[in-house]
């Protein structure tokens, strides 16, 4: 089984290496590609892929290259986990909205249209090439933000689901508050990517007991300071809001926040020079404690699973996934991609019937789907029109002087990558 990553010199992949050598029974990897345009990261990494590899006795081989084709090329599946422009790019996003009063984050708002806008085109263009030299391999996407280049690669046909770690992060912290293996918990994930809920949890698969009211009686001062929202808010809400919805729900407050301390993306580059430092030490065998601090916890595992299920050689019976609704979520297009429970196999992804979702979430998923596809739209056709209107749509912005203003600054930092602009 050959496996490619496109994006492969990431500090982010020893957390994937990891995880595919200690999985190795669930997803028998024979050859791993790193695919990179960064010769000198790459070999870092690459570097200490293999002696993760060895020291865990995994007998595949790890290959890393520049050239895009040939890392792809008769790949069972490809692993794409890109940032067009760097940190510095995300620097940018986080930046610039702020000065309009606009949350400033590198996947939802004006920042996070930036991102899909450099992004779109590049995944597209990669996905072809896989086409062109395996049209059966499938293409899993952990690129941000995630929603939007699911559909983008859906729509042209690809063979691709979406990929995020909130669900598997929540699963293992609920199993820890619950005192029980994390595949018993069976989590209700219902909305977008980056825009989800959780209306059940239940213990042993769909049908199991929902313990949500006994999650959130117990342990909600717990699961609310980590969600950095009110306790108080959650017990009147009945659910449990992904992170990122603090951006909805306490726009103001994140906004303020931003503007008096460093960005993410700084705390990141600097992260990512230690990292790779700790890379290139020859002595280095495992992932080193800092990359916990850089994001994307259980990334390994779930993209592991979702591999193994697509690929026909194991993974669990229900994945929480983003894939095309298809009627899943009535109010929504059918083919808005949701991010839901959904059982995976060699065919795909197929969601699982969901019950009747409260407005309070509905309305705003609608919004946020009808922002993704005009989001879309401007990606692949550019415009500068495009790129007002999905801004003007989006909740967190929603003022035509705040959508004018960003429209600018959106292309102005962004034009190298805007073949358009």
């Amino acid at each position: 089984m050959k496996l490619a990553v496109v994006g492969g010199g990431s500090t982010y992949t020893p957390e994937l290496i990891d995880g595919f050598a200690r999985l190795r029974d669930t997803l028998p990897i024979s050859e791993l590609v790193l695919v990179d345009p960064d010769v000198e990261r790459l070999g870092l990494v690459g570097g200490l892929a293999r002696r993760i590899f060895a020291r865990q006795g995994h007998p595949g081989t790890v290959v890393t290259t520049s050239d895009t084709d040939a890392g792809v090329a008769d790949a069972d599946a490809v692993l794409l986990q890109l940032r067009v422009g760097g940190q510095a790019a995300r620097l940018q996003d986080e930046t610039w909205p702020l000065e309009c009063g606009c949350v400033g984050q590198e996947t939802t708002g004006a920042g996070g249209l930036a991102k899909a806008l450099r992004t779109v085109p590049v995944v597209l263009d990669i996905a072809e090439r896989v086409r062109r030299t395996n049209p059966d391999a499938w293409i899993i996407d952990f690129t941000n933000p995630v929603g939007i280049v699911t559909r983008a690669l859906l729509r042209a046909g690809h063979r691709a689901v979406g990929l995020c770690n909130v669900a598997i992060a929540f699963q293992r912290k609920f199993a820890g508050l619950l005192d029980v293996n994390p595949s018993d918990v069976h989590l209700d994930h219902v909305g977008l990517n980056h825009l989800s809920w959780e209306t059940g949890v239940r213990i042993g698969g769909p049908a199991g007991a929902d313990v949500l009211p006994k999650l959130l009686a117990e342990h909600g001062e717990t699961i609310a300071d980590d969600l950095r929202l009110p306790r108080v808010l959650l017990d009147r809400l009945g659910v449990i809001p992904s992170y990122y919805l603090r951006y909805f729900y306490a726009h103001d407050e994140v906004v303020r926040e931003l503007r008096t301390k460093p960005s993410r993306a700084a705390e990141v580059a600097e992260m990512e020079k230690h990292l790779l430092k700790m890379y290139g030490d020859p002595e280095l065998d495992t992932k080193p404690a800092l990359l916990a601090k850089r994001g994307g916890a259980f990334y390994s595992e779930a993209a592991v699973d979702l591999a193994a299920s697509l690929l026909g050689s194991g993974g669990s019976p229900y994945q929480v996934v983003n894939t095309l609704n298809n009627g899943t979520l009535p109010f929504l297009p059918d083919d808005a991609v949701i991010e839901t429970q959904a059982t995976v196999g060699p065919q795909g992804a197929r969601p699982l019937a969901v019950p009747a979702v409260d407005p309070l979430y509905a309305g705003l998923a609608a919004q946020v789907t009808a922002y993704e596809d005009l989001a879309l739209q401007a990606a692949l056709h550019g415009g500068r029109d495009r790129v007002f209107k999905a801004l003007l749509s989006h909740p967190l912005i929603g003022q035509y002087e705040y959508a004018e203003a960003l429209t600018d600054k959106l292309i102005a930092h962004n034009r190298e990558h805007l073949a358009w602009a």
